[in-house]
């Protein structure tokens, strides 16, 4: 790959500490609406673009009072109040940002809709840090489709071997891998049984990832 321009993040599971909050909500929701979740359902949506995920989500526990686009706007109001109360970022998170956002072109390319990246971007005050935000809702086809990175990468007016993506899942890495990118995996308790083989590094946490980006920074070859 070239020297890195730019580092394109995901959002859930490694920059904050959401997949807890994402369970709980999905929990509560389904008690709420009478039905019986279970993690063999919550595991086949992982990884899904928001409105995939509760479609799933709506034909697995057979639910006909709601579509998924209203399962949504419940699911998205859920969150913010959990996000209001609850939210942490994942080790290294604050700390990896502020390393690379004067250095390098940064983005966010996530599966989350707008309207809870905007308020994840509120709380953390990470606004101002990323060149670019990508939620899923802009996208027609989500992860593990390269539509996102293709999108992010273009906005950021980059080529895909001078970026960097960074991933938690499977999907997401396959997604950064078709684009063209460098992908860096950082898997987590719930996603380290997934597939990373797509990865060109995968790390233990976000601490290592700078500390890989820094060194392709250092041997890349400049364009």
């Amino acid at each position: 790959m070239k020297k890195v321009k730019a580092i394109i993040f995901d959002m859930d599971g490694l920059l904050i500490d959401s997949e807890v909050l994402y369970r709980k909500v999905s929990y509560e929701m389904a008690q709420m609406l009478g039905k019986q979740l279970t993690d063999e359902i919550l595991a086949r949506q992982m990884g899904r673009s928001p409105l995939e995920s509760l479609v799933i989500y709506r034909k697995e526990l057979g639910i006909e009072t709601h579509t998924a686009e209203e399962l949504m706007t419940i699911r998205n109001e859920m969150m913010i109040r959990e996000f209001r109360n609850h939210l942490d970022l994942m080790p290294g998170a604050r700390e990896i940002i502020q390393q690379f956002h004067t250095r390098k072109k940064l983005a966010i390319a996530t599966g989350s809709p707008e309207e809870l990246v905007q308020e994840v971007m509120r709380i953390t005050g990470f606004d101002g840090y990323f060149d670019h935000i990508q939620p899923s809702d802009q996208i027609v086809r989500g992860k593990p489709q390269p539509d996102i990175y293709q999108e992010a990468i273009r906005v950021l007016g980059v080529e895909p071997d001078a970026t960097v993506v960074l991933e938690d899942s499977g999907n997401g890495v396959l997604a950064g891998h078709r684009a063209g990118s460098y992908v860096i995996a950082v898997p987590t308790i719930h996603t380290r049984n997934q597939d990373f083989s797509r990865a060109d590094k995968v790390v233990d946490h976000l601490d290592a990832a700078a500390q890989w980006i820094e060194m392709l920074d250092q041997y890349q070859i400049t364009d």
